[in-house]
């Protein structure tokens, strides 16, 4: 496809991005990032080194980097931590218009249970002791991008045009100066340099005009079917072509409805008890049938797991609006397709690297690439990421399901024929066993031929029951070719598991008593705890079990799930008691019950007697 054809394909969709109030990083050009930072590459195990100085960096330089190895760290390094003075000053001065200013959501903490409250305490915990971005760099961030823009007032993108497996897949890159999730919207990290994405699914018609079917939405490390949603859902915002995307303040990840959502951090090392307690959650739920709170009616949540650090994408929407019809416009949009060199050749960070082990603080690559230099499957693989490789262009399902349909007649044919030729064999096989039964000197020959006989009956089996599930899968692709060929589509959000939906207002109304109690409960638990062991050493035990009882019954009450509290201990307590009487009565239990089931059997005998 021609330069531009691809850039008024892009334009034709270009998307609406809609802020939150009191965002302050917006898309902009990298050649003006880029010419505000300096190049660095970090050795292992010893200092950083200065490759390219502050102002005299360019894309070109980029491209090729100086001091570039197998295992050095290249990255770029935007500002420098701002002085005492300077932070003062800038604190003093910053005083947005109350229109424009941010107001954090009620009740993160009083969202999730005691046991994520408390995780997260630690994580907080965690940032004194690991790498991460200096609560300063925000704010120099903040004046650096300001002073860019003010010579720059523009808005940019980068696009995208990709082909694969009938698809034309349309990605619009956006590049932000700095993430200030945690320092400006209470998230989970801050770190230079941000690079989001959202793809548009393009197929051809059967007239040869391209019509948007899918679209997904880049959101943290999230991949799969539930990024995406049908180009018709209604949770799909338009203005004409132009799909609006609602960005979270700080972290830019891109949601479908402006709202709140609830974002869960996996944590490295807190990942295999995370698959532990999903993993007995779902035995709960599932094998013991225990209580499950009602989904909420907008959609299917994931149940939170403890040990997944909780915390608050703010997507509002109520803030800055960029795309065709808003008061900031695109430029046009700069190609990605081919790749330039400073996105192909330049593997290196975006930003700070500040040898955070969780990588939550650390800069992340280009578009092009992951943190750890491996190619991003977004960019190789865009249709796959959102789970797109296992669905056909609307054009090309009916054909593909009359063409399923012809090749599994011809098997059904070709089956048809093995089971003849299968059932005259078997029945040959049956005669021959049947004569040579009772010949004494064939013994030998009875009991090959007749494991034979088992084995081709098996066989036999088998492909009738192939013959069945092909016949149902005939008959069902029959009348789903039916549906298509009626202009059908099917349910919209047939694809999706565990969407991501925004908090629902009713949740969001929590008293500023349980917002209270949310944010001292942990510490409260702490600094018992310390009394306990200065002032009570020798009962420890016993108050640790009291303290420990009566936060979580103050936990259930706040929450509103008091009743599912008393239900669930009742159920824990019976099930203890019911191993404690195993233990104490083990030998006394196993008579009893061979007592019992001997005599159901003797009165189940003797009643088939009498009868």
């Amino acid at each position: 496809m021609k330069r531009e054809a691809q850039q008024q394909l892009l334009q034709r969709f270009e998307p609406i991005l809609r802020f939150t109030r009191g965002e302050q990083f917006f898309p902009m050009r990298v050649e003006d990032y880029v010419a505000a930072c300096s190049l660095w590459v970090q050795p292992p195990g010893t200092t950083p080194t200065c490759l390219v100085p502050q102002g005299q960096l360019t894309l070109e330089q980029l491209s090729d980097p100086a001091g570039e190895s197998a295992d050095g760290r290249l990255f770029l390094k935007f500002i420098e931590p701002l002085t005492a003075a300077e932070l003062a000053l800038y604190t003093l001065h910053k005083h947005p218009p109350k229109e424009e200013s941010f107001r954090a959501g009620r009740g993160r903490l009083a969202r999730v249970g005691y046991v994520s409250r408390f995780v997260d305490a630690l994580f907080s915990i965690t940032l004194l002791a690991r790498g991460r971005v200096p609560g300063d760099r925000a704010a120099a961030a903040s004046i650096a991008y300001q002073s860019i823009h003010k010579h720059h007032p523009c808005h940019s993108y980068y696009g995208r045009v990709h082909q694969e497996n009938g698809w034309i897949v349309l990605q619009y890159w956006f590049f932000y100066a700095f993430n200030n999730w945690r320092s400006g919207f209470f998230g989970g990290n801050d770190h230079e340099g941000d690079w989001e994405m959202i793809c548009v699914y393009l197929a051809q018609s059967a007239n040869g005009d391209l019509r948007p079917e899918w679209v997904a939405y880049a959101a943290h490390d999230y991949a799969g079917d539930d990024l995406r949603r049908r180009w018709d859902d209604p949770e799909v915002a338009k203005v004409g072509e132009h799909p609006v995307i609602n960005v979270a303040a700080g972290s830019h990840a891109g949601y479908f409805a402006c709202g709140e959502y609830l974002t869960e951090l996996q944590v490295r090392f807190l990942l295999p008890l995370a698959r532990i307690t999903d993993r007995l959650q779902a035995f709960w739920h599932k094998q013991l049938r225990q209580y499950r709170a009602e989904p909420a009616t907008n959609g299917a949540q994931r149940a939170s797991n403890i040990f997944r650090i909780p915390f608050v994408d703010y997507a509002r929407g109520d803030g800055l609006s960029i795309g065709p019809g808003q008061p900031h416009p695109w430029t046009d949009p700069v190609l990605l397709e081919p790749a330039p060199p400073w996105v192909a050749h330049y593997r290196g960070l975006w930003g700070l690297y500040t040898q955070d082990p969780f990588a939550g603080e650390d800069a992340p690559a280009g578009p092009m690439y992951n943190r750890d230099g491996t190619v991003r499957r977004s960019w190789y693989d865009p249709v796959g990421w959102a789970g797109l490789d296992k669905v056909a262009p609307s054009s090309q399902a009916l054909p593909l399901v009359q063409q399923q349909q012809a090749e599994l007649a011809q098997r059904q044919s070709e089956l048809q024929e093995q089971i003849t030729l299968k059932h005259r064999e078997l029945q040959a096989l049956g005669l021959e066993v049947a004569a040579l039964q009772g010949q004494r000197h064939l013994h030998k020959l009875f009991q090959r031929q007749r494991a034979y006989l088992t084995q081709q009956s098996r066989e036999l089996g088998q492909l009738r029951a192939q013959a069945a599930a092909d016949s149902a899968l005939l008959e069902a692709l029959g009348r789903y070719g039916a549906s298509l060929h009626a202009g059908e589509c099917g349910p919209a959000r047939a694809h999706l598991q565990r969407p991501r939906q925004p908090t629902p207002p009713t949740e969001l109304r929590f008293s500023r008593v349980a917002e209270t109690w949310a944010a001292l409960s942990v510490s409260v638990m702490l600094l018992g705890f310390v009394g306990l062991v200065l002032f009570a050493r020798d009962y420890v035990l016993f108050g640790l079990v009291a303290s420990i009882t009566l936060f979580v019954v103050l936990e259930a009450g706040f929450r509103g799930s008091l009743i599912r509290f008393v239900t669930r201990t009742t159920i824990c307590l019976a099930i203890a008691a019911a191993l404690i009487i195993m233990y104490e009565f083990f030998w006394q239990l196993i008579i009893f019950g061979v007592i019992v089931a001997g005599a159901y059997i003797l009165w189940d005998n003797l009643r088939e007697l009498w009868t």
